[in-house]
């Protein structure tokens, strides 16, 4: 598996393409021995973020789950002038490429009716909302006001707007991998390799439950049929102090005025 020489930090094209615009991968959600219900908060988490990212089907495979799905982040080497395009390393030029197409992919659907992930399928279940609302924390959510920024400086509801994804992509693939690692940054940043099967990288991807506030999560207090929450479950653990905070979150440390 052990593949030498540098990963190419420029993708072999040969023509201006669809992967100018998006590349098709396989993402890892998590291995079957974590067992169902917490896989479903996984995937009903992940399939989630549909701003640019689209999904696929969900399978499985030696004891993991994955799911299909496209990466709609154009090249960072991608110039476009009106109609038409160049690319910025090796030339080509021409009419703008067509990406794969994105569907529209909603998760609210209306009378309390969501897309979520159960038996770790996809299905569309009744979640009618709790008897009374239901605080975030005790007492008001503390995001409501937070000036919270993603990266490319949307403001609001940070930890729903990116993520982190694994990417399936063995060290012989190094097509692929020289594809996302050009990506548009800060849409598609910070790709890494933990090991022989699979790179990482971080998202901006807004998820499709936010409340029409865009901070607010439409899961928030309903129920399963089965009694567990229809809210993700890792969406309720709120970030430990000075770990991957985005600016302004109201969990950072405040710093200390000087004297």
């Amino acid at each position: 598996m052990r593949v030498t020489g540098p990963v190419p930090t420029v993708p072999p094209c040969r023509a201006l393409g669809s992967q100018c615009r998006s590349i098709p991968v396989t993402l890892r959600i998590g291995p079957l021995e974590e067992g169902t219900a917490s896989l479903d908060h996984e995937a009903t988490w992940l399939i989630g973020h549909t701003q640019h990212i689209s999904f696929s089907q969900i399978w499985e495979d030696e004891g993991e789950l994955y799911v299909d799905a496209t990466l709609h982040v154009p090249c960072r080497y991608l110039q476009r002038e009106g109609a038409f395009a160049q690319c910025s390393v090796y030339g080509y030029r021409g009419p703008v490429p067509r990406g794969a197409y994105q569907p529209e992919q909603r998760r609210r659907l209306g009378r309390d009716r969501f897309l979520v992930v159960e038996n770790r399928r996809t299905v569309v279940r009744s979640l009618p909302p709790p008897a009374r609302s239901l605080p975030v924390l005790v007492g008001q959510n503390p995001c409501a006001l937070a000036p919270c920024r993603t990266a490319d400086n949307t403001r609001g509801a940070a930890c729903c707007r990116d993520l982190q994804i694994e990417i399936m992509c063995t060290r012989r693939q190094r097509r692929l991998e020289a594809l996302v690692r050009s990506r548009r940054s800060p849409y598609l940043c910070k790709v890494n390799r933990p090991g022989d099967y699979s790179i990482e990288a971080e998202v901006i991807s807004a998820c499709g439950f936010l409340d029409d506030d865009g901070i607010g999560c439409s899961l928030h207090g309903r129920m399963r049929t089965d009694g567990r929450p229809a809210k993700p479950d890792l969406c309720s653990d709120w970030p430990p102090k000075d770990k991957g905070l985005h600016p302004g979150c109201v969990f950072a440390p405040r710093r200390r005025r000087r004297a």
